[in-house]
């Protein structure tokens, strides 16, 4: 049956109708884009994007083999006993996990938590401190909109600067205003508390914290810590502390110390203000799983519980149970530990000639200073030597007029021994060749 919208009638069309049908059906159109978030607009391209627009087009040395040191994903072999452990429960399928999780992964994680951050038994409750995520990209990205209140003054989420790209992202679409700390050599890449405005602190509704160091390797000091809880405490925020490079560290006997670790020492036993987020994928190698968790602060837990209800996001419960294998042991993360650390001695030993490289504090990126654009020496290393990193400038913003990441490199050594150390010496020959 034909539309008769814009007919006369002796059957002609009337092009003026026709155009008042097209004027309105447009105006539905722009109507409908305009109830979308308004954040979406205001999104940068994602880092990996932009890589790939960069070297698009681009004619690459195809004697060499394919290199990419530019994605933070594992490349080491998943434990056996994990894949075991997942493959003996899938028959869990069959049944609706819920958004709490079962009280053998809390307990598993609660207990790992104590053990690894020296925190007495009894100030984990599994039933009130923990919950179990998809992985630490989703839950800290929910966690902003959780949390934020548009109800008055346009609030504000701090961030460091360069940052993974999460945290501006979940600012932008909660409503709330990204204020970035620059993260230079000059304060040990570390964020500077004390240059942030009181107003900005007043408005501010949470701060996320990477530490370690996501790309510097950085781990934020007691001084600094003691510093952002007295202010979260006088000001009302919430600090989010992404910890999911916390067990890829050189020094066995001086492990990276998290925020509630802090927290009991500076006597907030209850965790007032603290959320710390810890994922599965850098430390057993299961990017894929998508497995980690959130604790802290039990009534902020229980406001993430109650949002994530309606979001939707429950852990599958073979999933769960793999991830319980995977929390009870050390062995296999030990023995990660020991991969990345020969990685990095032979890797920086190939390029101290030619590159200042020194090996990060924890995390398994290199995050060297260039004698060049970031953006020119990606581009022109996989033309001639077909690896991949990435241009720092991508994971940053010019703050202050400056870029933290401009003329520095994101090289992440996630893949095996032989293939990190033959990048290295091709980054090596194109240094040697080109300056």
């Amino acid at each position: 049956m034909q539309d008769n919208a814009g007919k006369c009638c002796d059957g002609s069309w009337d092009e003026g109708v026709d155009r008042i049908y097209l004027f309105v059906f447009f105006a539905i159109i722009n109507k409908s884009l305009d109830l979308m978030n308004s954040g979406l607009k205001n999104l940068h391209a994602y880092p990996f994007e932009r890589l790939r627009k960069l070297l698009e087009g681009t004619t690459v040395n195809s004697d060499k083999s394919a290199i990419s040191l530019a994605i933070g994903e594992p490349k080491h072999p998943t434990p056996e006993f994990i894949l075991n452990a997942l493959k003996s429960n899938l028959g869990d399928v069959a049944m609706y996990p819920t958004t709490y999780g079962s009280t053998e992964i809390r307990e598993a994680i609660a207990k790992w938590l104590c053990q690894r951050f020296n925190l007495p038994q009894t100030s984990v409750n599994s039933e009130k401190n923990v919950l179990p995520v998809n992985g630490t990209r989703e839950a800290l990205f929910a966690i902003t909109q959780t949390l934020i209140d548009k109800s008055s003054e346009t609030p504000i989420v701090v961030l460091p600067n360069p940052f993974y790209q999460i945290y501006e992202g979940a600012a932008l679409l909660a409503g709330a205003e990204p204020y970035y700390l620059n993260c230079t050599e000059d304060n040990n890449f570390i964020p500077d508390l004390s240059s942030v405005p009181r107003d900005i602190w007043q408005r501010c509704q949470l701060i996320y914290l990477c530490s370690p160091g996501n790309p510097t390797g950085a781990v934020i000091d007691s001084n600094s810590v003691k510093e952002l809880m007295a202010l979260a405490e006088k000001h009302d925020f919430v600090i989010a502390s992404d910890e999911c490079y916390s067990e890829i560290y050189h020094d066995e006997i001086h492990p990276p110390i998290g925020l509630l670790e802090y927290a009991n020492q500076l006597g907030n036993s209850e965790f007032k203000h603290c959320l710390v987020f810890h994922s599965l994928s850098k430390r057993s190698n299961i990017p894929g799983l998508r497995s980690g968790f959130v604790a802290g602060d039990s009534t902020l837990i229980e406001r993430f519980l109650k949002y994530r209800t309606y979001h939707g996001s429950a852990m599958p419960l073979h999933t769960q149970k793999a991830s319980i294998a995977a929390w009870g042991d050390e062995a296999h993360v030990k023995y990660n530990r020991a991969q990345y650390r020969e990685k990095f001695i032979l890797v920086c030993g190939i390029l101290k000639p030619v590159l200042e490289v020194t090996p990060p504090v924890a995390s398994f990126y290199l995050w060297p200073e260039l004698p060049c654009s970031d953006s020119d020496f990606a581009r022109n290393l996989y033309t001639s030597e077909n690896v991949k990193i990435l241009p720092g400038s991508y994971l940053s913003r010019y703050i202050g007029g400056i870029n933290p990441g401009r003329n520095r490199v994101r090289i992440a050594l996630v893949a095996e021994v032989q293939e990190c150390t033959e990048a290295a010496n091709r980054i090596k020959q194109f240094l040697q060749n080109s300056f």
